[in-house]
């Protein structure tokens, strides 16, 4: 693999062997001593136009752990503030010597063209790009439901946490819901493309304002009715936060009020009760509580919403690995004692 920028460039092989690869990943962070050498000497840089806590942290946790170099930039406070082109910064990553470019861009397309434009020889993945793809996201979703559900929901709470947990399988049979504020999301369109690669059957549920364009072309049910779709048991629920903030950009209002959108769209304890007993919740975060997702719900026994935070290390490291050391899709997956 040589680089991430596209949830869709997955095939259904690819995709397994990436969370293949996060599970023995996640297996080696229950040592002591965390850290590998696999890519000791390398230089990873991230690239980050646009603020983000997670993802970056993770990212960078991830290169760490796997003993690589990081270099993290950020747009504010640098010549980027000044007028510099994104060539132009390229160019000086390239002259420094970096290995792999992980970059977030308000623009869509920015990484495809990174990776594209003959600037760098480093390998690029796309941390978020505007509202298009964050395909690193959408694999740590995926990895996270197999976990949970790859054997339909006989993986309990209370077994404690097994990273190899769904090894080897797809998400066939599975039902899962995105809900939320789909326009703004390059989640979801992640989510869409990836989920349903691996099998699993997915619907979009929002109000019609919060609908893209176009998106009766997408792999997926779309659906204006909240409880009608849980009334169909997904196994699954992932809320959707409502960016208020590009809401506010593009100058229009796209719900009547708060209120009103929690009523229709929030999960709440009304709605979480209705849920089947295996299905898990889930958030890409931050998470507006109160908004799109009751405190309740997000503090549940079945909320996933933490360990998919722990989930995206290892699946960054997988990342990481797979484009900086890795030779391929041909290339066996690691156990967790050949990456010691």
């Amino acid at each position: 693999m040589r680089h991430l920028l596209d949830a869709r460039d997955l095939t259904r092989a690819d995709a397994v062997q990436v969370l293949d690869t996060a599970a023995e990943m996640a297996a080696t962070q229950s040592r002591e001593i965390k850290k590998l050498p696999t890519l000791r000497g390398r230089t990873v840089v991230n690239l980050f136009f646009e603020d983000s806590t997670r993802t970056r942290i993770s990212f960078e946790t991830a290169a760490k752990r796997l003993s690589a170099d990081v270099i993290n930039f950020s747009a504010k406070g640098s010549s980027v503030s000044k007028g510099e082109s994104l060539k132009d910064t390229a160019l000086t990553l390239q002259a420094m010597g970096a290995d792999g470019i992980v970059i977030r861009h308000h623009a869509s397309g920015a990484p495809h063209l990174l990776a594209h434009a003959g600037w760098v020889d480093a390998a690029v993945v796309n941390a978020g790009d505007g509202t298009h793809q964050h395909p690193t996201q959408a694999l740590l979703d995926a990895f996270t439901i197999r976990r949970h559900l790859a054997d339909r929901g006989v993986a309990g709470s209370g077994e404690g946490f097994d990273a190899r947990r769904g090894v080897g399988k797809d998400l066939a049979g599975l039902k899962v819901a995105i809900v939320g504020d789909v326009l703004h999301s390059r989640v979801a369109r992640s989510n869409v493309q990836l989920l349903t690669t691996l099998g699993a059957e997915v619907t979009l549920v929002a109000p019609p304002t919060l609908v893209p364009v176009g998106v009766g072309t997408w792999p997926c049910t779309v659906s204006y009715d909240l409880d009608a779709t849980l009334a169909e048991r997904p196994d699954a629920v992932m809320m959707l936060r409502v960016q208020r903030e590009r809401m506010s950009a593009a100058g229009g209002g796209y719900f009547p009020s708060p209120l009103e959108y929690s009523r229709l769209y929030g999960l709440d304890q009304r709605r979480l009760a209705t849920l089947a007993e295996h299905a898990v919740i889930m958030h890409p975060g931050p998470m507006n509580r109160g908004l799109e997702i009751s405190a309740q719900a997000a503090d549940a026994a079945r909320s996933v919403v933490v360990e998919q935070v722990s989930n995206g290390v290892a699946v960054r490291m997988a990342v990481l690995y797979l484009t900086l050391a890795g030779s391929g899709t041909a290339a066996p997956v690691p156990t967790s004692k050949e990456l010691a």
